[in-house]
């Protein structure tokens, strides 16, 4: 007898360049499928192994199914408790706290990327609720590069994946997109075909690299350099686009004195090129036009991120690659988030009370804790991030920790984070609560519906935080100012302005239901107009806004000194195929193709230090130290190191040492985390 499904739409809201719209499948209120929806175009029906795999992660037997508390933290000894208990103990903290210190800024909220759908911004919008709340800030994601496009163009914009069919040459620079964009690689092999040439740019020989036209090895943190290389070469030759400089930019006779002063022997052994491969990039950015530049975020994690971002741009505007079909460089956006977030604007009932957010550095957590006691942080919530295993000084922040009185953490499973707390709640996956997902990268928007009831005693955000408001109102009226009786399609519903249905061409949200995903009406070609939100109102390659911010303001620097003998080596994290970070990996199609986590060198690097294959080495640095099994990779050059697949170990080696940018668009600067020095030995 066929099955008679109910369809259902979602988004996979996990921080991915896709978000990929998908439809659930279920029968007697029970999933039973997940596909891709045709009706995306962006994503075209099609999932990644990690999105056909939903239906695992959504009944997995280790999924948490109650509320639960640990007495003491980090014994293991585990009570389950009601809902009721829990909600009367954490609202009992909050009240606790504030009429000890006669303020909220004994609370912390430390929130990222598990869930990026816009309902999922309810606990802040709870502790705005509150008033004036301790608040992790900044991005360990992409902060510099940023603030690089904000330096330069003034806003943040990126092109329709589309347009690349325009191109004539595609440089994929520090970006792996066969294992971390699958959706855009159809786009870029259809332009391939039609004659485009395409040039990976990557320390690491992957396997985007392998399917490409050209590839430039470059030294880790040296992509700076080859682009003021490649720049210098363009003015020595007269090949620099001299009527889109004169019209469309800013600061270029600044910057042409500037890259004469430049020494193209020190750019030339920074990133460890010839004058061939200068002289080619050169040529095919001048010759081969349009050339569209797709900049990943690796390249910005450095201490130089920012000014590699730049420097990127400033080569894109100097060779008129910027404004024009199948051209720019391309990072990331945030043009399509056209969302009102309302759900961050309920403020305090009380007039008296400050509102507002304490920051706590998000990239030097540990020592935001320590660092605060005026007063300290007692009570810390914690939602869509693995705290323990995506931050650095572990232990020290293990011992910040401690200072806490209550650690409160919504899961789906029990991780290193959750295992570390005092309560933990079970939290609802996308099939089981409403939600509405813009992305960083394409300019599609997608509802997100529940396809069957939450698993076990899961709760969305917003129900735990309408619980926690209504909780605290009953003991003080007026206490917590976070709505409690609007429901998630109200939350929706004031989401979406007249602006925004103009831009998506509806006349209510609910078309997203029926209709299925729509895409904002941007210009499929960024910048299109050449019309920029920079002070000049031209792309700045002398940036005054830069200067004021201490940076420098050419679009364009060299490496400064760098004394690494002590750890000669940099040890990159490169994301994977079949999981995000921390996520994905207690799935069964992962464990079956799981691998014991490996460092891996270059034969020669393994010669010279006594390293045979498969065996144990010890890998250090200032932080602390791994036991690691090696593997030989022609792939690396001599210098670089790259552990797959990632793993928490590589934590006890990670601090936080800032980028260069990131203050100006996100309050903080990035983590340089790819400025990872190391040495390696073998073990006797």
């Amino acid at each position: 007898m066929e099955k008679t499904y109910t369809i259902t739409r979602h988004v996979c809201p996990r921080n991915c360049y896709s978000s990929c719209s998908m439809l659930g499948y279920s029968v007697n209120g029970r999933l039973k499928k997940v596909s891709g929806d045709h009706q995306h175009g962006y994503t075209n029906g099609l999932l990644c192994a990690k999105g056909y795999n939903y239906l695992h992660h959504v009944y997995h037997p280790d999924r948490i199914k109650y509320p639960m508390m640990q007495v003491p933290r980090g014994s293991g000894n585990w009570q389950r408790i009601s809902w009721t208990e829990a909600i009367d103990v954490i609202s009992g903290k909050i009240m606790e706290l504030y009429k000890r210190y006669g303020s909220h800024l004994s609370l912390a909220l430390n929130k990222y990327s598990g869930n990026m759908g816009v309902l999922h911004h309810a606990m802040e919008g709870f502790f705005n609720g509150l008033g004036e709340t301790s608040r992790a800030i900044g991005n360990p994601c992409w902060a510099p590069g940023m603030d690089a496009l904000y330096y330069d163009f003034g806003e943040h914009h990126t092109s329709d994946i589309s347009d690349v069919r325009h191109a004539k040459t595609i440089i994929l620079w520090g970006i792996n997109p066969v294992w971390t964009s699958i959706h855009s690689m159809p786009y870029i092999i259809a332009a391939r075909q039609q004659g485009a040439k395409v040039i990976t740019i990557d320390p690491v020989y992957t396997e985007t690299a392998k399917k490409s036209d050209a590839y430039i090895q470059i030294k880790p943190r040296s992509d700076g350099a080859l682009a003021l290389a490649v720049a210098k070469y363009v003015l020595e030759h007269n090949l620099y686009d001299a009527e889109f400089i004169r019209n469309y930019t800013h600061g270029w006779t600044e910057l042409a004195e500037y890259l004469n002063g430049c020494s193209m022997e020190e750019a030339l052994n920074q990133c460890g090129q010839t004058m061939e491969v200068i002289q080619y990039l050169a040529e095919q950015l001048t010759k081969n036009k349009p050339a569209y530049i797709w900049a990943g975020f690796g390249m910005q994690r450095n201490q130089n991120g920012g000014q590699n971002i730049r420097a990127i741009n400033a080569l894109a505007a100097i060779t008129g690659n910027l404004g024009r079909k199948g051209s720019g460089v391309q990072f990331g956006q945030r043009a399509s988030w056209k969302f009102s977030y309302s759900i961050l604007n309920h403020v305090p009932f009380d007039k008296q009370k400050q509102t507002g957010v304490r920051p706590l550095d998000f990239n030097d957590f540990a020592n935001e804790l320590q660092r605060h006691q005026n007063p300290p942080v007692k009570f810390l919530w914690i939602t869509s991030r693995n705290l323990l295993t995506q931050s650095g000084n572990v232990e020290k922040l293990k011992q910040s920790l401690q200072q806490l009185e209550l650690i409160v953490t919504l899961e789906h499973f029990l991780t290193e984070t959750a295992a570390w707390s005092d309560i933990v709640l079970p939290a609802t996956t996308q099939f089981e609560e409403w939600d509405v997902m813009a992305s960083y990268w394409h300019h599609w928007i997608s509802i997100n519906q529940p396809a069957i009831s939450p698993y076990y005693e899961s709760k969305s955000e917003m129900e735990i935080a309408r619980m926690l408001s209504k909780r605290l109102n009953s003991y003080e009226e007026n206490f917590s100012a976070f709505p409690t009786d609007l429901s998630d399609e109200d939350f929706i519903d004031q989401e979406f302005t007249e602006e925004f249905y103009e831009a998506l061409q509806i006349q209510h949200w609910r078309e997203l239901v029926d209709g299925g995903p729509r895409r904002v009406n941007l210009p499929k070609t960024a910048w299109e107009s050449l019309e920029f939100k920079t002070p000049s109102g031209k792309i700045e390659l002398f940036s005054t806004q830069a200067e004021a911010e201490q940076l420098s303001p050419f679009g364009m620097a060299l490496l400064g000194e760098q004394n690494k003998q002590e750890y000669p080596y940099i040890l990159l994290l490169n994301h994977e195929p079949f999981r995000i970070n921390s996520q994905f990996q207690n799935l069964y199609s992962y464990k079956q193709i799981n691998q014991e986590p490996c460092i891996y060198l270059h034969p020669v690097l393994a010669r010279d230090k006594g390293i045979q294959s498969n065996s144990l080495v010890k890998l250090f640095n200032a932080h602390g130290q791994i036991t690691i099994r090696a593997k030989y990779s022609e792939d690396l050059e001599y210098h670089t190191l790259v552990i797959h697949p990632n793993h928490p170990l590589v934590n006890q080696l990670v601090g936080f040492i800032p980028a260069d940018m990131g203050k100006k668009v996100t309050g903080g600067n990035g983590n340089a985390l790819n400025d990872l020095y190391v040495n390696i030995e073998k073990l006797s």
